[in-house]
């Protein structure tokens, strides 16, 4: 029976095993790499435990709108990057008061944990690889997966150039590379969940004018 949804069933529960799985992820490394990040005084770290926060953010969210809409799908994919983006805004601000009030970052501690991430945000990229052309909540999905990896990489450097050059410095510059990227995905998934509301909101309105019944239309 070809309309059956039997099709749309099945993405749909593809989407959510990969969604809860990267949730899970997400939740565990958030605590993980905040508790040890507040104790290494690691700017890097809390600005990449909060990226993961904001994912583990982004990836309920798409939970959510699996089976929804397109137009509902496009809200929560929107949704995802103002949260991304106030993430981003909130570590800058402590990156701020981290260079008034000083700080001496551990950089084994920096590196270790730099390590552990980016092995989990691999996984991550891997599982939503296959999605990264799909709808646009998964689309944003994809984007904030790419990012962390960039993000763990450079917590990594930063561990290094705290080692080698024995100034809290390069942890302060990660930080904040790292809140600008988070910043950058989210203008992106901003402007692409946007377009999407552009185009849903053009068909419905050729589809009303067509005289057609259409549901979920701004």
């Amino acid at each position: 029976m070809s309309d059956c949804g039997c099709e749309i069933e099945i993405r749909d529960r593809s989407q959510a095993k990969v969604l809860v799985v990267l949730l899970i992820i997400n939740v565990v490394m958030f605590c993980f790499e905040l508790s040890l990040g507040i104790y290494a005084e690691s700017t890097g770290l809390i600005a990449d435990s909060m990226d993961m926060l904001a994912d583990a953010i982004v990836y309920g969210i798409g939970l959510y709108a699996i089976g929804k809409a397109a137009e509902r799908k496009a809200h929560a994919a929107l949704l995802s990057g103002w949260f991304q983006g106030a993430l981003g805004l909130l570590i800058l601000a402590d990156i701020a008061r981290r260079m008034i009030m000083g700080s001496e970052p551990v950089s084994v501690l920096m590196m270790a944990v730099g390590m552990v991430a980016l092995i989990a945000n691999i996984i991550c990229l891997r599982l939503i690889e296959r999605h990264k052309d799909g709808e646009v909540h998964m689309r944003a999905s994809w984007i904030f997966s790419k990012n962390d990896v960039i993000a763990n990489s450079g917590v990594i450097l930063g561990g290094v150039l705290v080692w080698l050059l024995n100034n809290r410095w390069p942890d302060l510059i990660i930080g904040m590379l790292i809140a600008l990227i988070i910043l950058n995905g989210a203008r992106q998934i901003i402007k692409d969940a946007r377009g999407e509301l552009d185009r849903s909101n053009r068909t419905c309105c050729r589809n009303s004018d067509d005289g057609k019944e259409v549901e979920d239309c701004a």
